[in-house]
């Protein structure tokens, strides 16, 4: 009879002890996060208006492309509309501010109205797999530009809307730009920590199953399309708000934000980034905005060549994207340093789902359910 349980006290653990190695880089993790934080306190004191402006519209768009990454990294939808969501937020919120609506009523709108149009959008969209997917997704941002050209009592058509706001309250002893970065970043770093909490709760854990395979999350009681469109309607929000954002920044809302072009590019700097990651976002925010000042100053008609050439270098080099290498290679150094290797992080195993082999599933057996997302059951034991 052979019996597969709960070892007794006298039995020898079998396999590596790797738990201990994680608290290093829980402190570096820690440490790191720190000084990142410090670093953003810090910086727009010292930097030019140009640096923070610069800044701040890396904000911008991390959050826009943190949209693209839940509907397409974390949900696996490929979706080349978030431009159009995120001209929209832009359109919204300069009217509100056109309009003297409150900050934080100009902020709904813009954030709401791009998530209730991509709540219609995806509840047809997403019963379409593949090529026609993306197809539907790349008429959004197709049809955006010439709608807020023609609409131009709205939009202010060709020339857009030129708006004044988000200055700096007397007495607080901020420049225009210092108190439009705070703002920005503090926004921005409000809506990560959401998709945190999205993407590593029940929602996400939900979304990894729906993305690795629909079939096994209808088994599970996952309705995969329930979860496709509430992908797609977080990603609208996120677009949105990242439309606010941009508007806080540059004060402009034109018809060259909800390009096409706009949305290939945030797709290839988030494949640049990294897919189902949070610090890939981050990295594909920097990435978009300052690889055409890096080509410009070479040549700017060559700005494509970057984009592909960077492409190239990460698919052949760090698949998983920059933010994957630097989270594999950070855990390498670890468990050199410390003699053991840390176990993979949360993040990892949804950006890589593993196959589930015969022995896992005598072991485990995931439930992703949406009534209790529990992360295993007991182990099974051999009747005689």
């Amino acid at each position: 009879m052979t019996t597969t349980g709960t070892p007794s006290p006298g039995a020898t653990r079998v396999g590596p002890a790797r738990r201990p190695a994680s608290a290093p880089l829980r402190v570096l993790t820690v440490v790191a996060l720190v000084a990142g934080v410090i670093a953003i306190a810090l910086i727009p004191l010292s930097a030019t208006p140009y640096t923070n402006y610069q800044l701040s519209v890396v904000a911008a768009f991390a959050v826009a492309i943190l949209g693209l990454n839940i509907v397409s990294g974390y949900a696996g939808q490929i979706s080349l509309g978030q431009s159009a969501f995120m001209g929209l937020g832009a359109y919204a919120a300069a009217f509100g501010v056109t309009h003297g609506w409150p900050v934080v009523a100009s902020f709904l709108l813009a954030a709401l109205l791009p998530a209730v149009v991509g709540l219609v959008v995806a509840i047809p969209a997403v019963r379409l797999r593949g090529n026609a997917l993306a197809t539907v997704t790349i008429i959004l941002p197709i049809l955006a530009v010439p709608l807020a050209k023609r609409f131009s009592d709205i939009t202010g058509g060709s020339e857009g809307l030129n708006v004044d706001w988000m200055h700096a309250p007397a007495g607080v002893g901020l420049d225009d730009d210092q108190w439009r970065y705070y703002v920005v970043v503090a926004i921005a770093a409000v809506l990560f920590l959401l998709g945190r909490n999205i993407v590593v709760g029940r929602i996400g854990r939900a979304f990894a199953v729906v993305r690795t395979n629909e079939a096994v999350a209808s088994a599970m009681g996952i309705s995969a399309h329930r979860y496709k469109v509430l992908a797609f309607t977080i990603a609208s929000f996120y677009g949105g708000a990242a439309g606010f954002l941009y508007v806080a920044v540059v004060q402009f809302a034109s018809p060259d934000l909800p390009n096409f072009l706009v949305a290939i590019n945030m797709l290839a700097a988030l494949v640049i980034g990294g897919f189902a990651s949070l610090w890939g976002s981050v990295v594909a925010g920097f990435f978009y905005v300052y690889v055409p000042v890096f080509a410009g100053a070479v040549d700017p008609s060559r700005t494509n060549i970057f984009y592909g050439a960077a492409l190239l270098l990460v698919l052949f080099i760090v698949p998983g994207g920059v933010s994957g290498g630097v989270s594999r290679l950070v855990r390498l150094l670890v468990g050199r340093l410390f003699g053991r290797r840390p176990p993979a992080r949360d993040d990892d195993a949804l950006t890589d789902p593993q196959p589930i082999t015969s022995t896992q599933q005598d072991t485990a057996v995931p439930d992703a359910s949406p009534d209790g997302l529990r992360s295993s059951v007991g182990p099974r034991k051999e009747v005689p």
